[in-house]
């Protein structure tokens, strides 16, 4: 087996798993990261083949689809180790894939250029229209509101507070969206991530003059 054929069975693997997810992290996600993992490695020197393998695996190893991270990690080791790799391209492709996750600003700093690139494609998908569609998607399957301005922001907190404590759609963009432009490892990220941070601003403006009913003044 080749490494492209590696690659083929491992998002067919992929795929499988997580085609009927609702929660934002589908095999669709998947695809945009997967491309755009592999446009910014060719931009800034990554390799190609453990970078493409960290962005197919990255959310099989992630707590919130898997349960928790050690057992996300133990699958796709278990994965990795049944294909012709060598030690060395499972490790990279292990580290990679365990800097990826966010985890409320307490995530890993990537250590390795496949690390960085991986990482800033995932965070890229979670900016713009589709960054913006898939936090109300996440919050509606974990049983968040769309809005509550009764909640406080939260400026500070555990990775278990990130994860499992009280928010709302709204608020996952001061809590983590519209921190991660000033988060990217590359350059060639940083002049997407600004493109898309600009329209998540917009569609917050837009977000507050329906909900506090300013845009129903020009037709007084």
């Amino acid at each position: 087996m080749n490494k492209q054929e590696c690659i083929q069975r491992t998002a067919d693997y992929v795929k499988m798993l997580l085609e009927h997810d609702t929660s934002g992290h589908d095999w669709w996600h998947i695809k945009r990261v997967r491309r755009l993992s592999l446009m910014l490695a060719t931009q800034e020197g990554a390799n190609p083949f453990i970078v493409e393998m960290a962005a197919l695996l990255h959310d099989i190893a992630d707590e919130k689809i898997a349960g928790s991270e050690e057992k996300g990690m133990a699958t796709v080791r278990a994965w990795l180790t049944q294909l012709p790799l060598s030690t060395d391209e499972i490790e990279q492709i292990i580290e990679a894939i365990s800097t990826v996750s966010y985890k409320g600003g307490h995530g890993k700093k990537p250590l390795t250029q496949e690390g960085m690139v991986v990482q800033d494609a995932d965070r890229l998908d979670a900016l713009g229209a589709i960054g913006i569609a898939r936090t109300f998607m996440y919050a509606g399957s974990r049983g968040h509101s769309m809005y509550d301005p009764a909640i406080p922001v939260r400026e500070t907190m555990t990775k278990e507070e990130y994860r499992y404590g009280r928010s709302t759609a709204l608020h996952h963009f001061y809590e983590k969206l519209l921190k991660l432009k000033d988060l990217m490892n590359t350059k060639s990220a940083r002049k997407l991530a600004m493109e898309r941070h600009r329209f998540m601003e917009q569609f917050l403006q837009q977000f507050y003059r329906e909900w506090d009913g300013h845009d129903e003044d020009v037709n007084r």
